[in-house]
């Protein structure tokens, strides 16, 4: 499977532009994180991934033809979890995994047993979704995205809500499953993308800043993450981000960021974390740059 983004732009009704002349190729098999803050285009991207939406501008192409003239062949393929997704609350859980398996067109039963056990689902079968915790209704979520073994999964937010422990299990069931398939990932989780992931982009403003692997983007970063002890009144250069503070008995033990580091800070090694935060962090400051 191949999935080409040419020069995409979405501009909404309301005349808010959410991505600008954006373009990306995936092709199977590849584990593909997404990184941005809150509305940077991420969740309108996957939509228009999805067929969910109609971009104003440019195209995107599936296996070479426009995804939008294969709209059924793209669902018959397709693994979907949206940020926000609806449960049938009145349906136990096996009911409603039937009921998304016949939308498929998955006939197999197996499938639904599979992906049950996967999520840890098997004991909750005959429980009402209503009556499910907030964890265990995204673990439905899962269940019915990977269902039928999707050539391509789109994950939005895939695991929020779940604990530690259920949020290192399910990224290593993804990463399982991009062995032969597209896995494309959007997540605030930074180590999740670090843990699974071979390709990052990072979105910011509707806009791609970076695409490459996490370690291309950690490597733009050295030389420009630092941390020192910073006391009460000390007050932080406005070219630097912080990234992280710590209290310490000395004082605020505190990471920061930045183009050009201050001479009394120590360099560290940088995490995905800090080359995500300083490329956003950069994006930023030429924006206010040029607006000024």
């Amino acid at each position: 499977m191949k999935i080409d983004v040419k020069n995409v732009t979405m501009i909404y009704s309301s005349g808010k532009k959410a991505l600008s002349d954006v373009s990306f190729s995936l092709k199977s098999p590849e584990f593909v994180g997404i990184l941005g803050p809150n509305g940077a285009g991420k969740s309108t991207l996957m939509k228009l991934m999805t067929a969910g939406l109609k971009e104003t501008k440019g195209e995107i192409l599936l296996d070479d033809k426009k995804l939008l003239d294969q709209e059924y062949k793209l669902k018959s393929r397709l693994g979907y979890l949206p940020q926000t997704f609806g449960l049938f609350d009145e349906l136990t859980v096996w009911q409603f995994l039937d009921y998304m398996a016949a939308l498929k067109g998955i006939k197999d039963k197996a499938e639904i047993e599979w992906a049950m056990e996967q999520t840890g689902l098997s004991d909750r079968r005959k429980i009402r979704v209503g009556n499910l915790s907030g964890g265990q209704k995204q673990r439905v979520g899962i269940a019915q995205a990977i269902m039928g073994h999707p050539e391509l999964m789109i994950l939005d937010e895939p695991t929020v809500g779940l604990d530690p422990e259920e949020r290192v299990r399910f990224r290593n069931i993804f990463s399982e499953m991009s062995s032969d398939r597209i896995v494309f990932l959007s997540t605030h989780i930074v180590d999740d993308v670090q843990a699974v992931c071979n390709r990052v982009l990072v979105i910011y403003g509707g806009s791609i800043l970076f695409d490459g692997s996490p370690a291309g983007l950690i490597e733009q970063t050295v030389d420009h993450v630092g941390s020192y002890i910073r006391k009460v009144d000390d007050i932080l250069p406005k070219e630097c981000e912080i990234v992280s503070k710590i209290n310490t008995r000395n004082g605020v033990l505190t990471r920061i960021v930045a183009k050009e580091l201050p001479d009394y800070v120590d360099r560290c090694e940088p995490s995905l974390e800090d080359a995500y935060l300083y490329c956003i962090h950069n994006s930023a400051k030429r924006e206010d740059e040029h607006e000024g």
